[in-house]
């Protein structure tokens, strides 16, 4: 379970952080959020059941990833085609940590993990790239943070979360890193969203919000609230 789920994580992020080279982060936080979309959808092979919020969120969402990501000349940036592929794999790991986390150990789990995704990571740096001392120096806070924070503190509750949640649950939750891209990029990065681009990380929000509700529950509710007529 460690070994395919760090394989799926490598494979994600290594997406995930050469898109981020070609698009920003607030468009790349909510193209990845697509998986809250894929993880029922990949589901139906697995026998998951979908319901009908789960199409109608995705087609939203798609319309929401048009206007983010699609110039007017109908063509994707680089950065956000890989982003799109990325959000197949984080769907994938998602499902992956969903199936095993109840049957191991989760700690061991998240610990086998990051010792895949990191030994494939370091490999292929030594391939396709210079490692040095002076950029890992350089580059110390992002990589302690990243290290340890985000992938250390955040993935390993993410393995014992997942132990007693519906994985169409921990998506939505999950999305959230959707809106904190967002935020983050403006406040932090200093980048700024145009009003497109703004109409479509709101129709991906909304679709991935949709997906997760029972439009029978939501209908039945809004009828029961019309007073009957004499």
């Amino acid at each position: 379970g460690g070994l395919i789920a760090g394989t799926v994580l490598f494979s994600a992020a290594s997406l995930q952080q050469v898109g981020l080279l070609y698009t920003t982060a607030a468009k790349a936080g909510f193209i990845t959020g697509l998986y809250i979309i894929l993880v029922p959808v990949i589901g139906l092979a697995l026998r998951h059941k979908t319901g009908a919020n789960t199409w109608v969120g995705a087609l939203i969402a798609m319309a929401g990833l048009y206007y983010l990501s699609v110039t007017e000349d109908f063509t994707i940036g680089y950065g956000d085609l890989l982003q799109v592929v990325g959000a197949l794999f984080w769907a994938v790991h998602l499902l992956v940590l969903d199936h095993y986390s109840s049957r191991v150990a989760p700690i061991r789990l998240a610990g086998v993990q990051f010792v895949v995704c990191g030994l494939l990571s370091l490999s292929t740096a030594l391939v396709i790239e210079t490692p040095s001392l002076s950029g890992a120096v350089a580059g110390w806070q992002a990589l302690l943070y990243a290290g340890l924070v985000s992938v250390g503190v955040g993935y390993t509750l993410q393995v014992v979360g997942q132990r007693g949640a519906h994985p169409a649950h921990a998506a939505i939750i999950l999305s959230l890193e959707t809106v904190f891209a967002a935020i983050g990029g403006v406040l932090l990065l200093g980048e700024a969203l145009d009003e497109r681009a703004m109409v479509g990380c709101a129709l991906m929000l909304a679709g991935m919000l949709i997906s997760q509700i029972r439009l029978r529950w939501w209908w039945k509710s809004r009828r029961d609230k019309v007073p009957s007529q004499p």
